[in-house]
């Protein structure tokens, strides 16, 4: 996509402005001339118009009625970035010359180096016009590789301004400071053209992307198609995760011209690592529920994935904008698929699931957020009002006399928008398994239920049919727990929901739904302690919990 006319000629300004500065410091740097430096200083007013008309331009153009296409907004975005980038450029060009006046003696300073680092840097400021107008990823990658050019030359002058500091030479120290400022300058101008290389990448490919990730990217779909195929993929954002990662729908092309649709997902390599490991599991306790890997790429310490791209719909989805018959068969597959994996996986192995160290261990966050959550004992009249924490304690102690008498595979984070149905198959998956293993299945209820709750429809007739589903999945667990024999299992619920209720929290900001889950949570634990573990008929008022 072309840059709109009004930005490309400021843009094209800005660029030949600061080729202008990089050339000018690099003259500075063999003859120290103050009418030279002048030149530089001088200009500083011009390149900070350049830049405030460019994202003038952008704004004004985002807002306009009719526009604000994906790929519009990505690249007037991108421009903004980049014209940021070049003004910071014109900042390190005074900055430098700001240092030298501080110099008594410019012994120190490696001229002809500088120069020759200064050219390099205005070579990759003269291909960005290039870059953006041709979509060239493979240009925007070049200018982004000075920067490691430019890395080694900085490193290599610490080490050598280090060695002279350590001499202890007093006459020198001042010298010395100000010419590492100066060489450290000219290092961030080669961090300036990475952040520009990016920010076309990003514009390229439809998302925020930098260079690790694009590299990732490039390995993991040659792995996938057995050939290293340089055209850009088409990728569509589809979610940020909490942990960091990124995920994303990739389309590509095989050897043979066919498209290939997959899911590329990366971030902390042991993260990553967690998500393959977690679906190779599903694959060999229960085949069929997890999506396919097809290829996994590690990087440093980042990796990444590509996943089988998987037909239909999240119940997300399915919940609050399908029919009630698809709703229907959908949670009907549902239970079906999950009776199948708790009997096929059950082990008598008994398991806590220790649900309030759990949620201590997230208080931090919550309270973060929520500092209004942080109260004392109250007394109201007789009645003691015990503090959260002493809550808090009190259910840990009691949650030890607690433990589910078989454990199965389950999830361990069964979000509804982690649950896939195709309605073609009638088939159920669940993605996002990093954190399954051998557990208490009261755990995959409790956050399916709260996850349900969470989202957020006001209108009333649909609100009764998000929260219809948490009764359904009650009545179905409940159900397993007698056949099973299970009888502290609607225990273990209250505190598996009391800890997904106040966790949640730390998402939300809006007060009156995190006080309305806060106070939920405190209910569950209070309803809890005053049972006795041993005492069978004990019964959640689900309903009550779950109206609004």
């Amino acid at each position: 996509m072309r840059t709109p006319k009004s930005i490309h000629e400021n843009l094209r300004f800005l660029i030949s402005e600061i080729e202008s500065q990089l050339s000018n410091l690099g003259l500075y740097f063999s003859n120290y001339s103050v009418t030279v430096a002048k030149r530089i200083v001088d200009r500083s007013g011009y390149t900070y118009n350049l830049k405030s008309s460019i994202h003038s331009s952008c704004l004004a153009l985002m807002m306009q009625k009719n526009r604000g296409l994906p790929s519009e907004t990505r690249l007037l975005r991108s421009l903004e970035c980049i014209a940021t980038d070049l003004e910071r450029i014109s900042e390190l060009c005074r900055d430098a010359i700001q240092q030298v006046g501080y110099l008594k003696k410019r012994k120190h300073l490696p001229s002809k180096l500088y120069i020759t680092l200064l050219r390099r840097i205005g070579k990759g400021v003269g291909m960005i016009d290039e870059a953006i107008d041709k979509s060239d990823t493979q240009l925007a990658l070049k200018i982004g590789r000075i920067e490691n050019k430019l890395d080694h030359a900085y490193k290599k002058l610490q080490r050598k301004y280090i060695a002279d500091l350590k001499q202890n030479n007093r006459h020198q120290t001042e010298d010395l400071v100000s010419a590492l400022f100066i060489a450290r300058s000219i290092e961030q101008m080669g961090d300036v053209l990475l952040s520009i290389s990016e920010a076309i990448i990003s514009a390229n490919l439809g998302q925020p992307l930098n260079t690790d990730r694009y590299h990732t990217l490039q390995a993991s779909i040659a792995q996938l198609n057995g050939v290293d195929n340089r055209s850009d993929p088409a990728l569509e954002a589809i979610a940020q995760t909490r942990s960091g990662s990124g995920i994303s729908g990739l389309s590509t092309t095989d050897q043979e011209g066919n498209e290939q649709l997959a899911i590329f997902k990366d971030g902390e390599k042991r993260k990553v690592r967690e998500e393959r490991d977690g679906v190779k599991n599903w694959h060999e306790i229960f085949p069929g529920v997890a999506p396919k890997i097809l290829s996994y790429h590690k990087q440093g310490q980042s990796a990444a994935l590509l996943i089988e791209h998987l037909a239909g719909l999240t119940f997300e989805q399915i919940v609050l904008h399908e029919s009630p018959k698809l709703l229907k068969q959908t949670m009907k597959q549902l239970q079906k698929t999950l009776r199948l994996i708790w009997s096929e996986t059950e082990t008598q192995k008994p398991v806590a699931a220790h649900y309030m160290d759990q949620l201590e261990q997230r208080l931090e966050d919550v309270y973060r957020l929520h500092p209004e959550f942080i109260e004392g004992s109250r007394q109201i009249g007789n009645h003691l009002l015990p503090s959260f924490a002493s809550l808090l304690r009190r259910a840990r102690d009691y949650e030890k006399q607690l433990t589910a008498p078989f454990s199965v595979y389950i999830h361990g984070d069964f979000n509804v928008d982690n649950i896939i149905y195709d309605p073609l198959e009638k088939r159920i998956n669940f993605i996002d398994l990093h954190r399954s293993t051998y557990m208490d299945y009261a755990q995959d209820v409790s956050v399916f239920m709260v996850s349900n709750y969470r989202l957020r429809v006001e209108e009333p007739t649909l609100r009764r049919r998000v929260l219809q589903q948490s009764y359904s999945i009650y009545r179905f667990a409940t159900a397993h727990a007698k056949r099973s024999g299970d009888t502290t299992f609607e225990l273990r619920l209250a505190l598996g929901l009391a800890r997904s209720f106040a966790t949640s929290t730390r998402f939300i900001l809006d007060k009156t739904v995190s006080r309305a889950m806060w106070v939920r949570a405190r209910y569950l634990i209070e309803l809890v302690l005053a049972s006795k573990p041993d005492k069978k008929g004990f019964r959640l008022p689900i309903r009550e919990i779950f109206i609004d």
